[in-house]
């Protein structure tokens, strides 16, 4: 569906049409804004100023560069930029708020605020600009000169610079001056008596702009592409192509614009062209503009989505490809090849940020990062200004497509999704896709599935309503993983090695939770593309451990009562005529309170014939073991991400999960310290915030010697295949006994309680490559002992430590939570700004333009009755009047 819609220069309750008529009514433009902070600006005045300069900033958009200053005796930047910086949303937000801080005092003096503004935008500094249109924004409530020598020295006879000055609030004072600078500087005049008069008289000013545009005729008639932003009417996320319309009767040398004429992309529209689920998981495409890489780097397709909870939030959702990804050197050359429009590819190692849908919902913060290859491809699209990206793992070069032509074989796997057989071959749950365009989606997995098989049932899965490559791939996983229930996980008596279930989650959409019980405690992603452990599966070799998230704000656990479940995966490989494939993900979830008991097991002198158990003793060393002397050793199973996952100390029970700062800061700390552990900090530039108002037992095989702590020796023996073996043959046997007997495939501006905010992410993640340490942390009266070993096959580091704390030990807490942010210090980032190109063409001058209506004596003061007007006539021009009552669009 594409929304066809003319807009018009209209007083608009809406953000987005307000938006794209700006984007399309002019060239970009270097604006300074001043604001007369004199000693007569106060009350209602000052606030008229503020609201009007926030305003002005609003119709700018992320082709503009701007600065803002404020004067009296003297003139200054009401910020820390000491230059035109982007009008992007960010630096907007710091500007609106400083502005918001300004004090009224001393006397008023013209001369020195129009010096700072031609200062600002006559410099030659190296900086990005948008090199068209330049303005000078003056707002004041009045004065008596009109420094004709600072326009001669700095703007006469060219007049490069067209200056608009703003008459604020109601006084008896002389505006002839301010008149005069308007149009003598090719720019306008204009009063804002109250706040109703704002908005207008804050955007009249891209007529006089649009000018050298109409005089252009055709050469101007080009479509520009606007930010992308959430649509008022229902669509989602947008994108808009803009044309400007121009009067071309030319009576009276009007030189007028008429509007804008727009027509609306759905950003769901576009990924619907894009082939999502050929690319897997961890496969993505997005679009850059050439010319513009702040506002619609991301066009939210696949992985890289815009976040589309970002709504109502009145500022357009945009999104730097540097900013949606963990930046590098070499992501930054991806970008500017993008934005020059060259094609490219290149394959690189870089961190990946593990986005799990589950996380985005709940608002707990994204935990993990994995380093990982990814191959980068892009080419610019004919025709427009922008550069497709196309970003895919080695893994997914290449892609199952099921060849299910077998009727017969269709019906035995499409069996498996009926309810009825749950109970003996697990519970399954279905990924929410458009398999046919008939199937209503819903939420609701149970619904769902019940759409999905009540439609299954009147057509075929060659139907041409359904995607015969979604539908083909589906049923050729059930049915594989239905010969996995029988030939596997029929036969194992998962308590005895305490597990609470067995799962497999395929490409084609299939997950599959074993026994049927178990599914009432799952709470992942039907759909796995959108889940952690899926996507970290296929990115890391071995088993990937991961306890439920926890942190000092979450529910006590009642150890009686609530079961806590590892989850352990791990990706299938397979190999086709030499191409390696993962097309699915295997695992188990572990009973903890059993998995612990077996953990001190693994971890003791018990495993060792030769010697007995001793217990540490006053004065004397103690060897290392994590069951008998678990009043004096702390032994812990951290994952890569700094979650406790397993603990000998009964007190962490309710702590599984937490960051293991929380559990034990100085230990964290020296892992960190001891680059066991890397940190990376980056911006969330899409948040969604509220705002603030004003006994089990268990086996395992002996014999391995197991040293002191004291003595510092290797812990290599938790990773050998001995303390192991059981473990990996289990899963092992999950995952490829039914996988590697695959003969059927081949390889080819409504009110929101939330606002958006920035915040500020902190992840962890293995950085030391050195499988073994051995240290002692030094206090000052005391010392503790620590060992860590990485174990071979998983992303779990095994730490024992003397449980003696040391108060002068403590240090500060490391911390992975999610915090609200300002974002990175912007002033910071002017030395070295983001590569990007303005627009090929700029309309800002033209010998023909007549500059005799600058606005002298003009002041329009809208009242509440025309604004209403007005605003029932735009939404009967842009909705019709099919979404309104009859009666206000005859």
């Amino acid at each position: 569906m594409l929304d066809l819609s003319c807009f018009f220069d209209i007083s608009s309750v809406s953000f987005s049409l307000v938006s794209r008529y700006i984007q399309g009514a002019s060239s970009p433009k270097d604006m300074v804004i001043i604001v007369d902070v004199s000693g007569s600006v106060s009350g209602l005045t000052l606030r008229l100023m503020k609201t009007s300069v926030k305003q002005m900033l609003d119709t700018l958009s992320d082709d503009d560069y701007v600065n803002v200053g404020k004067f009296s005796e003297t003139a200054e930047q009401v910020s820390c930029f000491d230059h035109l910086v982007q009008a992007n949303v960010h630096n907007k937000k710091m500007f609106k708020r400083d502005v918001e801080n300004m004090m009224a005092k001393g006397t008023t003096d013209y001369k020195t605020g129009l010096e700072f503004a031609f200062n600002q935008l006559l410099n030659r500094s190296s900086t990005p600009r948008a090199n068209c249109n330049k303005i000078i924004m003056m707002f004041t409530d009045g004065g008596e000169d009109r420094v004709q020598d600072v326009f001669e020295k700095y703007n006469w006879p060219n007049k490069t610079v067209r200056v608009f000055t703003f008459s604020v609030g109601q006084h008896n004072y002389d505006v002839t001056p301010l008149q005069w600078m308007a149009c003598a500087n090719k720019g306008y005049y204009y009063e804002i008596p109250s706040m109703g008069a704002i908005r207008i008289n804050t955007q009249e000013y891209l007529d006089v702009l649009g000018r050298p545009m109409v005089l252009a005729g055709k050469k101007a008639k080009k479509v520009q592409w606007t930010n992308v932003y959430q649509d008022n009417l229902g669509l989602g996320l947008v994108v808009t192509g803009t044309m400007p319309v121009f009067n071309l009767t030319m009576e009276g040398n009007m030189q007028l614009l008429l509007g804008v004429m727009g027509v609306d992309i759905p950003l769901n529209e576009i990924k619907k062209l894009t082939p999502q689920y050929n690319l897997g998981a961890n496969g993505y495409m997005y679009f850059l503009a050439a010319g513009n890489p702040m506002d619609r780097q991301q066009c939210g397709v696949v992985a890289v989505d815009l976040d589309q909870r970002i709504i109502n939030f009145g500022e357009l959702v945009t999104l730097d490809l540097l900013d949606a990804e963990l930046e590098d050197e070499n992501k930054q050359q991806i970008r500017r090849d993008m934005i020059d429009g060259k094609p490219g590819e290149k394959r690189i190692r870089t961190l990946i940020k593990s986005i799990d849908e589950a996380s985005l919902l709940q608002n707990t913060p994204l935990r993990y990062i994995d380093e990982s290859v990814r191959t980068y491809t892009w080419t610019p699209v004919n025709g427009t200004d922008y550069s497709l990206g196309l970003v895919l793992p080695p893994y997914s070069f290449h892609y199952i497509r099921a060849n299910l032509s077998d009727q017969i074989l269709q019906v035995q796997y499409f069996e498996s999704l009926l309810p009825s057989s749950f109970e003996s071959e697990g519970h399954v749950f279905i990924a929410p896709r458009e398999y046919c365009k008939d199937l209503q989606l819903s939420d609701n997995n149970t619904e769902f599935l019940d759409n999905f098989i009540a439609l299954m049932e009147k057509v075929t899965p060659d139907s041409k309503q359904c995607d015969n490559f979604l539908l083909h791939n589906l049923i050729l996983d059930t049915g594989i993983i239905r010969q996995l229930v029988d030939r596997v996980w029929k036969n194992w008596d998962l308590s005895t090695y305490g597990l609470l279930a067995v799962f497999a989650a395929t490409d084609g959409g299939i997950t599959r939770v074993f026994p049927h019980k178990a599914a009432e405690d799952w709470d992942e992603n039907p759909e796995p593309f959108n889940t952690s452990y899926y996507r970290r599966s296929l990115d890391n070799p071995g088993y990937i451990f991961r306890a439920p998230y926890r942190d000092q704000n979450s529910d006590p656990l009642d150890p009686v009562n609530d079961t806590i479940g590892i989850l352990v995966s791990t990706a299938v490989d397979i190999n086709i005529n030499g191409k390696v494939l993962k097309p699915a993900v295997v695992g188990v979830k572990l009973d903890l309170e059993s998995w612990v008991e077996k953990f001190k097991i693994l971890a003791s002198n018990q495993t060792d014939n030769r010697q007995g158990s001793r217990k540490c003793g006053p004065g004397g060393a103690c060897e290392m073991d994590c069951e008998v002397n678990s009043d004096d050793l702390l032994c812990v199973l951290i994952d890569d991400g700094g979650f406790l996952v397993m603990s000998n100390q009964k007190s962490h029970w309710t702590q599984v999960g937490m960051f293991f700062s929380e559990v034990d800061s100085s230990l964290m700390n020296t892992l960190f310290n001891k680059s066991f552990y890397k940190r990376k900090e980056s911006y969330d530039y899409q948040s969604v915030c509220t705002p603030t108002p004003n006994s089990n037992t268990g086996a395992a095989r002996r014999g391995v010697f197991v040293p002191t702590i004291a003595d510092f020796l290797n812990l290599a023996w938790w990773t050998s295949a001995t303390a192991w073996s059981l473990f990996q043959q289990l899963l092992y046997g999950l995952a490829y006994n039914s996988w590697l007997s695959v003969d059927d495939v081949t390889a080819d501006d409504m009110d929101s309680r939330e606002v958006s905010c920035i915040t500020k992410q902190t992840q962890f993640y293995y950085g030391n490559r050195t499988v073994a340490y051995n240290q002692m942390i030094d206090c000052v009266n005391c010392s503790r002992l620590f060992s860590a070993q990485r174990l071979s096959n998983t992303n779990l580091l095994f730490v024992v430590a003397d449980k003696m704390m040391c108060s002068s030990c403590e240090t500060v807490k490391l911390s992975q939570s999610e915090t609200g942010s300002e974002g990175p210090h912007l002033c910071g980032q002017l030395d070295s700004p983001r590569y990007r190109r303005g627009p090929p063409t700029c309309f800002d001058y033209s010998v023909l333009e007549n500059s005799a209506d600058c606005g002298r004596g003009f002041s329009f003061k809208p009242s509440l009755g025309v604004l209403m007007s007005l605003q029932v006539l735009l939404l009967c021009l842009t909705a019709g009047p099919q979404l309104l009552p009859m009666p206000f669009c005859l």
